[in-house]
This record gives structure tokens, C-alpha cells and sequence, in this order.
């Protein structure tokens, strides 16, 4: 696949950076790049993480020459900091330090907020992280990327995995955290659902404030209705203290959870999240991605992100990766595009369209809409010798193409047109160590 990027190679990258001396000698001294991600507040357990993969991944690109001779410089801000400082700091990036790139947002929220400023500004931005499909469904883009699914296949195939797998559930619950991601999460899979298994019955639908620290009057409602299954798309802070809370009141007991934002929470979490509990990656992100995780530089990855943070990496440090790895292969492509010359800013970002690159799972491909194509990966929690958390196990890996709206279509409507054939979708199944 052209464009891959193995970060954890250094003698790899090295030697393509001095089998091009002539980009060498044309590039600029740096490649700016800023990048929002949280670094404060609840969130932050899962943007910390990626703030130190993007500090590792530049570390080594800088190491091994940078790209195409460039070293690359970074500049974070905090989404935590709320959204008028972000977008503040965000313009200041682009017309102070004129940064070449942006990679923008983990937040639906803030990518909503700040999609159509980078438009305005007429700078490159990657949308490393955020899930809501409105991005590209809603408004034409000629400067934003996104390098990683959108919500749409993401809530598919969650529900795939559910119906394929505990088919005889008649009723459902959702606690979501009320915003962007929360709201549109919920809205494709109860429209799919209602599509897929109209008998359910939806007997809850709970939106607690994004950071809220108490669900303790949601864990009750759970508790009256009993419903078969509870869904959850919460993440990072939030949804650990849901889990934990949960977990003491029993509310595991009588229901099952789908959780598909929970690779990012398995290692925080221990022993509380039980096991049973079906989980997602965003992706077909996994620190024991079945497909690639004897894959040498994977395993040079994981080791080094393990050394520096003392964690394994979680979906968001990939993302993180799959993120570098476009750019590097928009550069690359982009220079090959020129002459072997040094490419300027509006080359990198024709170069984004089509594009093809890889991270630590499966290739990806930038859709004719800026969307990336993006496989899916889900499972269950199961405890087992050796982590003093639970794995994924039960695996299921879509491909992207057949659960996700095609370009110019909004995914409601695409929804829509779902029949019961859809359930049949075929996955690739893979258990733990096998």
C-alpha cells in the first residue's frame, strides 16, 4: 500500500529520507503542525494519550531526517479549555504561526465549530478523531480530511455485532452524553434498529451532561426498567464513572452492554468492567488487532508507546498514528506529483484526495467526499491469563464500504432504505490467541 508510514522504524525512514536528497535540499526548515486534542478535564484520559503518540511519532519522523527533509514542529491546544478558546487559539496557529496543518478535533462538537473556520483560514485540517457524520454530509469541503471513520459505520456495526450475536433482545436503553457525538450516535443506531428489529422497544433514552461525575438517577431509571440491553457511545472519563457506577448498583447483572467506544476505558477500568460486554474500537484499532499484531513495526509501536506512557495504546493513539501516516503519504505523493520537488501547501492538500495510506490496522482510502474508509472492529470483554484487564475477544472486522453511507448520501436516509438482508453484512471472526 503506498504511503504506509512505520513510525517505530527508524532505519527504515531514515533510509527513505536519504534516498531523496533533492527534496532534502527544497524543503523548508519546518513543517508546522497544530493539533487540538484534550488535555484537561475528564477527557483527558483519552487525549493525553494521543498528545504522547504524536510527540513519539514526530520524535521519530524528526530522528530519521523529517518528512521529505522537513522537521516537523508541533503546537497543542487544549480542548478542554472550551470552545471560544479553542477556536481563539485555533486562528491564532494559522495567521501568528502560520502553521502548515491542522489536526482537528476529538470533540464532534468542536469539529462542527471548527470545519467551516478552517475553510475560511484555506488550511489543510485533518480531522483525526471526531465521529460525527454531519461533517461532510452537510457541507462540501476543500480543506478538511477526515483519516478515520465517521459515526455511521461505527454505530452500524456495533448493532451488526449485537443482532448477530444476541438476536432475541426486546427491549433497549441509551445513556449518552448530551451533545453532538451523543445525539447523532444515538439517532443512527435507534434509526437502524428501528429498522432492522422494529418489535424493540425502546423503555429509556438518557442524556447526562458531557463530564457529569453522578448517573446515579440514570443507574436508577436502569434499574426500574430492566431493559435487555443498555447502549452506551460515552467515552473517555465519563464513561468510566458510568461503568464503575453501574458495576456497584449490579446493573450488569440483568442487562447486556454494548459499549463501543470501551477499548479506550478496558485498561483504566481492571477488573470492574465484567466480562461479556460488547465493546468497540472506533475502528479497527487494538493493541491486538488479530490481522497485525505480530506485524513488526506494530509491535515496535505498542513497545514504545508501553515505554513512554506505561500503557498499552487505545484507539485514540491510533487514530493519532493513522493521522501522521495520511499526512506523510499526502507529502510523499504530493512531491512525486511535483517533480521530486518539495510540494507547497495546495499540492499536499490536492494530494489528499483519493488517497491511500496505513496505520497499525487495515489500509484506508480518502473517499471522492474527503471521508476515509475505515474497517470496523468489535468483540466482547473477556478476562484471561496474562492482562489485569479484560481483552477483546469474539472478534468481528467490517469492511467499511457495505455499512456506511455512499458519498453525496446523508446517513438517515441511507438508514432508510435498509432491509433485514443488512443483518447478513459479512465480518471476518477471529478469537483471542488463535
Amino acid at each position: 500500500m503506498k504511503g504506509k508510514l512505520v513510525l517505530s522504524s527508524l532505519a527504515a525512514a531514515f533510509a527513505l529520507a536519504v534516498a531523496q536528497p533533492a527534496m532534502a535540499q527544497d524543503a523548508p526548515e519546518n513543517i508546522k503542525i497544530g493539533i487540538t486534542t484534550f488535555t484537561s478535564g475528564a477527557a483527558s484520559v483519552f487525549g493525553v494519550p494521543a498528545q504522547a503518540a504524536a510527540q513519539m511519532i514526530v520524535e521519530d519522523i524528526n530522528a530519521a531526517g523529517g518528512i521529505l527533509g522537513a522537521q516537523v514542529q508541533l503546537f497543542f491546544v487544549d480542548e478542554g479549555a472550551g470552545a471560544e478558546a479553542l477556536t481563539t487559539e485555533v486562528r491564532r496557529l494559522v495567521q501568528d504561526e502560520d502553521v502548515d496543518v491542522m489536526m482537528a478535533s476529538i470533540s464532534s462538537g468542536n469539529c462542527i465549530n471548527l470545519t467551516p473556520l478552517m475553510e475560511d483560514l484555506e488550511v489543510l485540517n485533518i480531522l483525526w478523531d471526531c465521529g460525527t457524520q454531519r461533517i461532510f454530509e452537510e457541507e462540501e469541503s476543500t480543506y478538511n480530511f477526515r483519516t478515520q471513520a465517521n459515526a455511521t459505520p461505527e454505530m452500524m456495526a456495533a448493532l451488526l455485532y449485537l443482532l448477530k450475536t444476541k438476536p432475541d433482545f426486546e427491549t433497549i436503553a441509551v445513556v449518552n452524553q448530551d451533545y453532538a457525538w451523543g445525539r447523532d450516535s444515538w439517532e443512527l443506531f435507534s434509526a437502524a434498529l428501528k429498522k432492522l428489529k422494529p418489535e424493540v422497544e425502546i423503555v429509556a433514552e438518557l442524556f447526562p451532561r458531557l463530564g457529569a461525575p453522578d448517573f446515579s438517577a440514570e443507574i436508577s431509571r436502569l434499574l426500574a426498567t430492566q431493559p435487555d440491553v443498555i447502549l452506551s457511545t460515552s467515552w473517555g472519563g465519563d464513561l468510566d464513572t458510568f461503568v464503575q457506577q453501574a458495576n456497584q448498583r449490579g446493573l450488569f447483572n440483568n442487562s447486556t452492554f454494548v459499549l463501543p467506544l470501551a477499548e479506550s476505558s478496558i485498561q483504566r477500568l481492571g477488573g470492574v468492567l465484567p466480562d461479556g460486554v460488547i465493546v468497540g474500537a472506533r475502528g479497527d484499532h487494538y493493541f491486538l488487532h488479530p490481522e497485525t499484531k505480530d506485524d513488526e513495526d506494530m509491535k515496535v509501536f505498542v513497545d514504545k508507546f508501553r515505554e513512554k506512557t506505561g500503557a498499552y495504546p487505545i484507539y485514540s493513539v491510533f487514530h493519532m498514528a493513522q493521522a501522521f501516516a495520511a499526512l506523510q503519504a499526502a507529502y510523499d505523493k504530493a512531491a512525486e506529483g511535483n517533480g521530486g520537488a518539495f510540494p507547497d501547501r495546495a499540492q499536499v492538500i490536492a494530494a489528499m484526495e483519493g488517497l491511500e495510506f496505513k496505520g497499525y490496522g487495515r489500509p484506508l482510502t480518502i473517499r471522492e467526499d474527503n471521508q476515509a474508509l475505515e474497517a470496523q472492529l468489535m468483540g466482547v470483554s473477556r478476562t484471561v491469563e496474562g492482562y489485569d484487564f479484560p481483552i477483546i475477544d469474539d472478534m468481528m472486522i467490517f469492511d467499511a464500504e457495505g455499512i456506511m453511507a455512499p458519498p453525496g448520501e446523508n446517513s438517515l436516509e441511507w438508514i432508510g432504505t435498509l432491509d433485514a438482508s443488512f443483518i447478513e453484512t459479512e465480518a471476518s471472526e477471529y478469537k483471542h490467541e488463535e
